[in-house]
């Protein structure tokens, strides 16, 4: 929809029928009840309206009557429905953008609580008085435990000595283990480090404090001040151009210092995505619904516990529009519950009504339950099993299911405390350990190496169960499949299980990440995984921050271990915090997640007020550029491209977006401060949407430019998923040995199809590379001497070596990478080399084998691109060269093998992804492609001998690539 119609009734929009002088009508409403109504610029800022309205007032009754007017403040309504006070007079009403131009004059008396709130719902987006209206007792206690998290947080950093608050705000991010290889990348042996405009050669193992003091020495003497005592521990190295400090015991080797321009059980939940359920979330064990958690406020008085009691409820059905689904649904929430009253204590459904089957027929009396297998297969696409356990927001044209539960006690119900609900089955659980000699015959190691995609049969399930002790003992990382063994409908398995995992070894976090998944529900296994997880540092756990956001829509309660882990490690360091911040508020408009993640937001500005402030400058220069796109959207069919560059950079010298784009620290990375706009510098690209690429001086010291560019109209999720793998990727290889150049630059999606891509400084894609190099649009990709004559235009000597090397590693990462992740539309537009040499690619719309096709015909036919000119490059322009090829193909075996042994983490973090809902990862079957790319279930010798035939697949048809990249560069260049 375009702007002009989405934005018709808002006077701040870009099209907005405001005067032709800039003015907007404003009502102002003065303390004494006297009403004004004065047109005023629409870029004026606070201060200067008030000054205005102050003169105008002069001629009005009453006057006299006011204070001084620095006694008053503005307040109004804004966009989130909140009033805001205005302190801050230096904002210019068009940032503001009240919800109606009405500003009422108070005096500055307010409660420091409202304005803190107030702010808080500005920057998140959604006003807290959402929160308070909800009278829910779960959102109540859960917004008391975390602002007592956040209090305490906010105490333990009263008094901080200046180093204790540099490791909080900035710590250092360090390497765990220093790869052998690079050893060979010093210069003699040593480091060379300039600081001050001064060179050092040190030891790569000295220390921050030790280097300092050669530093200051130098500083002293060439001043002639040998004399003078300072000491080493009151100053700190900062990187050049950034905003990253290196300090510690750690040895310099250990820091990193990163490049200045880059960088199977159903349960109820799963239906609520296509029902609405009018019950919030309950504990899931398996298929059955237990009982709602007690909330702190709740625990006081008499109470019962659940086991004690038999829960009778009703299912009625309402607007089904497929009987088909209605057993389907029933069976999800009550598979394998008894039907009459049992001596175990544990709930019982007790079903009165009628029940359809799945052929619409009614069936009196007894509840009839299906399998799984009795649905036709297509049942399964019609269910989203991915959904979150919130209730549906979309209600107006939803399925109801509604679940009555009768009133059978006046007393809270409560969990039992877990020793009670384990007594009865202690002496079970001693027997078995006291006999555990008895057992014998493990499960076989294949069943336990199996992707977390195989499924498992009985006979299978039942042997691990009964061998669980030797699955502790000797495959604690087994326990995903010890899991899905157990039979959740039995309260004694389950009770043992929770009892063994009080007893069972810490996984690696990278193990652990899988029970988060949908799979597992139980609150004690997704506690469990969360203790894992503390394991992580800080680097890791920014690795995975993105599924561990996206698994928050699987918890049932808001007050979680997993909510509460992510908070209080956020609040300890702030380049987790911005991430979370982001990744959170890049989704709190989705109905479904909106309050769970609105309040962990809400939690965490509590916590870090002092980052608040930085965060608000990000809000508002991105809302900036928002405006800007959609003024540029606006006018792009209206004027050339020359005038539209023009109008671009007129708007970007004014006022308004010159101070709200300028001196704030990039969303990308809050190391580094984007400054001072460099406008002449600045343009937006001939795509659909429109992207702006802005430019910045950097005023660090030594900072180079940097360039972003912002997207309005595309989701950006699918590409930070698969920049992070890559990421992720360049880590595993790097732990093995291997360092395949590989340039995961920034991107981060901040809203409703919305978002920041990192440029990368010195760089060119293939097409333009080989389009500057001929006269001829169509012979253009067929020149392979284009790319490595551009190499040799910047690399001479020695330096043209190191380039070509640069290139062979990267384009093996490349050609490896983008065959594992089936990444697609691989047009020589979305490859690009730098002039160092290292190639990357950008782009990743297509993802997991979803290639373009073209009237049925996929445009697309080989694994991945190796193209001649590539080749051309790596043997150095020498045809018979075959060395250098040979090495490009080791590499490339080399970084295969390497990820085939991580195959389930990889399957793993796609799994965890599945709720973000993006177009080509909708289902388990979208993952199945990774498990065929990797071979896994295949020996190392079939994997390699499969990855070899891609290899000599994507050799031999590469001239279907030159084909296609022709067909791109003529449409390009007719474009032009």
């Amino acid at each position: 929809m375009p702007p002009a119609v989405t934005d018709s009734l808002d006077i701040w929009a870009v099209d907005s029928q405001i005067g032709a002088d800039g003015s907007v009508s404003v009502d102002f409403l003065l303390p004494t009840g006297i009403y004004i109504n004065l047109d005023v610029p629409r870029d004026a800022t606070i201060s200067q309206i008030k000054q205005l309205l102050w003169k105008q007032a002069h001629s009005y009754p009453l006057f006299h009557l006011l204070m001084e007017i620095d006694s008053y403040m503005f307040s109004c309504v804004n966009q989130t429905a909140v009033h805001e006070e205005l302190e801050d007079e230096t904002r210019r009403l068009c940032d503001v953008r009240p919800f109606l131009p009405v500003l009422k004059l108070v005096t500055r008396n307010c409660d420091p609580g409202e304005k803190l709130d107030s702010k808080i719902g500005v920057l998140i987006g959604k006003g807290l008085h959402e929160f308070d209206a909800l009278q829910d007792p779960e959102v109540n206690d859960f917004r008391a435990k975390m602002r007592r998290i956040s209090e305490e947080k906010i105490q333990s950093l009263v008094g901080l000595s200046w180093m204790d608050w540099l490791k909080h705000t900035y710590p250092p991010e360090q390497e765990p283990v220093i790869p052998e290889s690079f050893q060979d990348k010093l210069y003699s042996g040593n480091l060379v480090v300039k600081k001050c405009y001064s060179l050092f050669q040190v030891s790569p193992n000295m220390n921050p404090i030790k280097l300092n003091e050669l530093a200051i020495r130098k500083r002293l003497t060439i001043h002639g001040k040998e004399d003078e005592e300072v000491d080493p521990a009151d100053y700190v190295l900062q990187v050049s151009g950034r905003l990253e400090y290196v300090f510690g015991d750690h040895p310099l080797i250990q820091f990193q210092v990163h490049e200045s321009s880059v960088g199977s059980v159903t349960s109820l939940k799963y239906l609520i995505s296509l029902w609405q359920v009018h019950v919030r979330a309950g504990l899931f064990h398996g298929t059955e619904l237990l009982c709602k958690t007690t909330v702190s406020t709740e625990i006081s008085g008499r109470s019962d516990h659940v086991w004690n009691e038999v829960l009778e409820f009703e299912i009625n059905v309402c607007d089904l529009p497929r009987m088909a689904r209605l057993c389907f649904a029933v069976y999800a929430v009550m598979d394998k519950m008894k039907t009459k009253k049992s001596t175990k204590h544990y709930p019982v459904a007790w079903v009165n009504t009628m029940v359809f089957d799945y052929k619409g027929h009614l069936k009196n009396g007894e509840l009839v339950l299906h399998s799984w297998s009795s649905f036709p297969d297509e049942l399964e696409e019609m269910l989203n099993p991915m959904g979150t356990v919130q209730t549906n927001p979309y209600t107006e044209n939803a399925t109801a299911l509604h679940i009555r539960f009768q009133e059978y006690s006046k007393q809270p119900i409560n969990y039992p405390p877990l020793i009670r609900m384990h007594f009865e089955e202690l002496h079970l659980l001693l027997d078995l350990i006291l006999h555990y000699g008895l057992l014998h015959g493990l499960p076989k190691p294949n069943i336990m190496e199996r992707d977390p995609l195989s499924q498992l049969c009985e006979n299978e399930m039942d042997l691990i169960w009964t061998l669980r002790y030797d699955c502790r003992e000797n495959f604690p990382q087994s326990l995903p499949k010890l899991l899905l063994s157990l039979k959740w409908n039995k309260l004694e398995d389950v009770a043992q299980l929770q009892a063994l995992l009080q007893i069972w070894p810490k996984l690696l976090p990278r193990e652990a990440l899988e029970l988060l998944d949908f799979n597992y529900p139980d609150q004690y296994v997704r506690e469990y995984a969360v203790g894992c997880l503390r394991q992580m540092s800080d680097e890791e756990l920014s690795q995975y921050l993105l599924q561990l956001v996206q698994v928050l829509k699987y918890e049932p309660f808001l007050d979680c271990a997993l909510s509460r882990f992510l908070l209080e490690r956020a609040l300890g360091n702030r380049r987790i915090g911005q991430m979370l911040f982001w990744h959170l508020r890049s989704e709190v408009h989705i109905p479904a997640v909106s309050v769970q993640f609105g309040l962990i937001l809400e939690a965490y500005c509590r916590g870090s007020v002092a980052h608040m402030k930085v965060l608000a400058k990000q809000v508002e220069a991105l809302n900036k550029m928002k405006t800007l796109n959609s003024l540029i959207k606006l006018n792009a069919m209206k004027q050339s491209k020359a005038k539209g560059k023009d109008a671009m950079h007129t708007c970007l010298k004014q006022n308004a977006y010159r101070e709200a784009l300028s001196d704030l620290q990039s969303p990308l990375n809050p190391s580094v401060i984007l400054s001072e706009l460099h406008v002449e510098k600045c343009r937006y690209m001939d795509s659909k949407m429109k992207p702006l690429w802005i430019v910045y001086n950097n005023k660090m010291f030594g900072g180079d430019l940097v360039g972003i560019i912002f997207k309005n109209g595309d989701d950006l999720r699918q590409d930070m998923l698969t920049l992070q793998i890559l990421r992720l990727m360049d880590v595993l290889w790097k732990e093995a040995g291997l360092d395949l150049r590989i340039l995961p630059y920034g991107c981060l999606a901040t809203g409703d199809h919305s978002g920041l891509i990192e440029a990368v400084s010195s760089s060119e894609t293939i097409a333009d590379i080989q389009l500057n190099s001929s006269n001829v649009a169509a012979a253009a990709a067929f020149n392979k001497d284009a790319l490595l004559n551009w190499l040799k235009e910047y690399n001479l000597g020695e330096d043209l070596d190191r380039a070509i090397e640069e290139f062979t590693l990267s384009c093996a990462g490349y050609c490896v990478a983008t065959y594992v992740l089936g990444i697609g539309d691989r047009h020589s537009d979305n490859i690009m080399v730098r002039k160092n040499g290292q190639l990357f690619h950008i782009d990743f719309g297509h993802i997991l084998g979803n290639f373009k096709s073209k009237f049925g015909i996929k445009r697309e036919r080989v694994p991945f691109i190796l193209t001649y000119d590539f080749i051309h490059v790596i043997q150095q322009g020498k045809t018979g060269n075959t060395e250098k090829f040979g090495r490009f193909r080791q590499y490339c075996e080399e970084a295969y093998l390497i990820l085939r042994k991580h195959g389930n983490l990889f399957i793993t973090l796609f799994a965890l992804m599945l709720t973000a809902g993006l177009p080509e990862l909708t289902s388990v079957k979208d993952i199945q492609y990774l498990k065929d790319s990797l071979a896994l279930g295949k020996s190392e010798e079939e994997a390699l001998k499969q990855f070899k035939q891609k290899f000599d697949e994507a050799l031999r048809e590469s001239w279907t690539t030159k084909v296609n990249w022709m067909a791109h560069t003529v449409r390009k260049d007719y474009r032009s």
